[in-house]
């Protein structure tokens, strides 16, 4: 009994999900205590004591064979709730250690989407040994959501809605929820079609709850919803259910037919998935192979992180060489003018540090959709007074180091430098995605690390043949 209460003690739990060393590790040990044991009473008073995304994370704490026997002890449909909250790649590991017929009776108890994406993980051999053992209805359903191209619509959305005639009452659609409810994604939005399946209309659950019972959908309904169709990118079915806070978007196909619904949480998890790969591209860590998006970072494995970091890493190498090659190109004026070393770091850095900040602005633009391609004229001449500004003001700056550190000349030089470099960055932060938009690629591909390589060949350049035409027209005089 004591090991029960300790189990199951609230604060003892949260801080094992806290990942707190000690109290995780007591909690497993605790649990392959009692798996050992086979005390399946324990174990399953444990796991529905907690929210399913907590028990999730609770089997991520074991081997993916132990996960899987631990699952075992549960009802199907916790086992099913408990599989939407697990990363993909422990859910398909998971998935591939349970035996056919416990995995079909999982999938079939999974949400229609979930199922989908469950299903789009497996092996060709699973896909096939898996279909088999379920109903016809819902191998139809998997096959239907599982054919669309991965990131689109199609391939997010949801069966599970709520669909209602046009010509029933308020009470009768208010009955039909109330039965459907126990088995659909949520209940909060209804769909109106006509006999044809094409969808006319969206009529909420607080218009139907206020409405006289007698009064006719068709009468009460938004006759002209927000869609997305299959085939539009999961992303932008994404910005537009954010921009107009919808709970739920209707999808439908080329012939105007309601397929589907994308539901408030899976773009939750697009918006999420987006930002992150936005964010390792900003710091250049992408690439083909497997994706470590949604995958707990300190669980991925150190193989797969160089496997995404060096590639870039050595395209930057080769990129960095055009400094070393400037410099070597100015060896003349470095060694007239040896403090000149001295303010290097110092004028590359601030034009690269200027290009990342432009291209961070233009890439969030981009993608919330405030600007457009066409708009980059617009926004260039605007960029090239803001960088003037800066450029002016760095310029002053660092002036008064120039004549402390090497006096009244070298000090031009590097406040004319600076102004130049800090424009020069703040234009190609600007440009470049704009340019990779223009090409149909991703505008965070204009990452921080290639501005800043880019920044700092131009900057040597622009620094070193400022100071050569200065000190040589001062030599002349």
């Amino acid at each position: 009994m004591t090991e029960k209460i300790l189990i199951e003690e609230q604060d003892f739990i949260n801080a094992a999900l806290s990942d707190e060393g000690s109290s995780r590790k007591e909690l497993v040990s605790r649990l392959e205590q009692y798996l050992a044991e086979k005390n399946q009473g324990i174990l399953r008073d444990f796991f529905m004591r907690l929210h399913p995304a907590d028990s999730a994370q609770v089997l991520e704490f074991f081997p993916p064979d132990k996960a899987c026997s631990l699952i075992k002890h549960l009802d199907i449909s916790d086992q099913a709730r408990i599989f939407n909250y697990l990363p993909a790649s422990f859910e398909a590991r998971m998935a591939k250690i349970l035996g056919r017929k416990e995995l079909a009776k999982i999938v079939s108890a999974m949400s229609h989407d979930e199922r989908a994406d469950l299903f789009n993980r497996l092996s060709p051999e699973q896909q096939e040994e898996i279909l088999p053992a379920l109903a016809q209805a819902e191998r139809e359903d998997i096959r239907k959501l599982a054919s669309y191209p991965e990131d689109t619509a199609g391939s997010v959305m949801t069966s599970d809605y709520c669909a209602l005639q046009p010509d029933i009452t308020a009470k009768e659609a208010m009955d039909k929820l109330r039965m459907e409810a126990p088995d659909k994604e949520t209940i909060y939005q209804s769909f109106v079609i006509d006999q044809d399946r094409r969808l006319i209309g969206v009529v909420s659950l607080r218009e139907l709850l206020v409405a006289s019972p007698g009064v006719k959908v068709k009468d009460i309904m938004n006759s002209q919803p927000i869609f997305g169709r299959a085939e539009d990118e999961a992303e932008e079915i994404a910005d537009i259910m954010a921009k107009y806070d919808l709970m739920a978007m209707p999808i439908i196909n080329g012939n105007d037919k309601l397929v589907g619904i994308v539901t408030f949480d899976d773009v939750h998890d697009i918006l999420e998935e987006e930002a992150t790969e936005d964010f390792h591209k900003m710091g250049s860590i992408s690439g083909h192979g497997e994706s470590i998006t949604g995958v707990n970072f300190l669980k991925v494995s150190p193989w797969l992180l160089i496997q995404k970091r060096l590639p870039w890493l050595l395209a930057l190498v080769f990129v960095n060489l055009l400094s070393g090659a400037g410099i070597a190109f100015f060896e003349d004026t470095i060694q007239a003018v040896v403090a000149l070393v001295f303010f290097l770091p110092l004028l590359i850095a601030s034009g690269g540090n200027a290009g990342a900040q432009s291209a961070t602005l233009m890439v969030r633009a981009i993608a919330t959709g405030d600007v457009q391609t066409k708009d980059w004229v617009k926004l260039l001449s605007r960029e090239v007074g803001i960088a003037m500004i800066l450029g002016v003001g760095m310029a002053l700056a660092v002036s008064f180091i120039g004549v402390f550190r090497a006096g009244p000349e070298v000090a031009v030089v590097v406040a004319l430098t600076m102004m130049a470099v800090v424009l020069f960055g703040s234009l190609v932060g600007c440009l470049l995605p704009f340019l990779l938009t223009k090409f149909n690629m991703d505008p965070a591909t204009a990452s921080a690390p290639l501005i800043t390589s880019i920044a700092d060949v131009g900057g040597i350049i622009i620094y070193f043949s400022i100071a050569t035409w200065l000190l040589n027209i001062h030599a002349v005089t």
